[in-house]
């Protein structure tokens, strides 16, 4: 089946190309800004009042040390990391409430729930968040609300009406997501030692993995046939799925995309060098290379094949993990079982091993 490009597929393209064009110059214009305003400093101490440097602080803790490093900030990345520890410090300061005369600081309850109102809804302003701690039978004013977001760095409604946190699309269609990644593993054959590309599928609410192919050329022909596979109506691992996470790989290549789009499933591309946009799926792209693949020397496809779906079934039925409480993903009928002899059941040669109180 041959995929012809529409004129406005191809006009989607370009501007998301302009767009991470424009980006990247506002970004080194940002830095070149920077550069200029300690060059004209120079040795002099650019004073920031409190407010700001909350602000500073809040924003860098995010970016982390090794990124405010390369975007050359005018602040060194120690300095502002020091105000974030101040500011997480004074949280729990509790010596002014010592004082027996002034105006009686507001409940530490009421600041995490103003806290939690205006991250969770950017579009509330300080009325809104008023009007909600009301209806929960807090009495403070709209003056309040702004005073305890600007102590925590967090800027008016305008501001953070302009961002849509990532966290907040995730939390919205926690249900209906999935995500999709490669990772590579090298295997000796005839020809030589060749690299493999493992493709990978997540169900993000669950963590239930879809071991969708390997190939030592995933090209669009092999990737259409994936495509069909996970979307196949009634036993399709994506069935019931809204949007897929995937990277801008050329292997996701817009006639793959259209496969997706042809059963309502919308394929979200993320910005380029984002791993941590889509966080679930890489971590769980660590386990199998650490705990198994990495150990082991694959001669051919099918061992390679036959340790990936052992590594599978342990990740889903015998291992635990900490993103859901501790809990096993399908857990069978020894889960719970305090009688009987442990047993241990091993897979690879007891690389793997999941232990067990056997029916007695």
């Amino acid at each position: 089946m041959n995929f012809v490009l529409q004129p406005w597929q191809l006009l989607l393209t370009i501007l998301a190309g302009m767009i991470n064009r424009q980006q990247q110059e506002v970004i080194e214009h940002l830095r070149a800004e920077n550069q200029v305003l300690k060059e004209a400093h120079g040795k002099r101490r650019i004073r920031l009042n409190d407010d700001q440097r909350r602000r500073l602080a809040v924003k860098g803790k995010i970016l982390g040390r090794k990124l405010l490093g390369e975007i050359g900030a005018a602040f060194s990345p120690d300095t502002i990391l020091r105000w974030h520890r101040q500011l997480v410090a004074e949280k729990w300061d509790y010596s002014n409430r010592r004082q027996s005369v002034g105006r009686p600081r507001v409940r530490p309850e009421i600041v995490d729930l103003v806290l939690r109102m205006a991250r969770e809804i950017p579009t509330w302003g300080y009325d809104r968040i008023q009007a909600a701690l009301a209806n929960l039978g807090h009495k403070i004013s709209d003056t309040t609300v702004g005073n305890i977001l600007r102590e925590h760095g967090i800027e008016p409604v305008p501001d953070r009406k302009r961002r849509s946190p990532w966290k907040g699309f995730l939390e919205a269609h926690w249900d209906v997501l999935g995500a999709i990644d490669f990772t590579t593993i090298e295997v000796w054959t005839k020809s030589g030692r060749l690299t493999f590309y493992l493709l990978f599928v997540m169900e993000v609410a669950t963590r239930r993995v879809c071991f969708a192919g390997c190939t030592a050329s995933p090209d669009e022909r092999w990737m259409k046939q994936v495509a069909r596979n996970l979307t196949v109506y009634g036993d399709g691992f994506l069935e019931g799925k809204r949007y897929l996470l995937m990277d801008r790989d050329s292997k996701f290549s817009a006639a793959f995309r259209a496969i997706l789009r042809g059963t309502d499933v919308e394929a979200v591309r993320l910005p380029p060098r984002s791993p941590n946009l889509n966080s679930h799926l890489e971590r769980f792209l660590r386990s199998p290379k650490q705990e198994c693949l990495d150990r082991m020397i694959f001669f051919g496809e099918s061992p390679l094949r036959r340790a990936t779906i052992a590594f599978l079934a342990h990740y889903h039925g015998e291992r635990n993990h900490q993103g859901l409480s501790n809990r096993l993903i399908e857990p069978d009928d020894s889960v719970g079982r305090a009688t009987g002899p442990v047993r241990c059941r091993k897979r690879l040669g007891g690389m793997l091993r999941y232990y067990y109180h056997e029916a007695a």
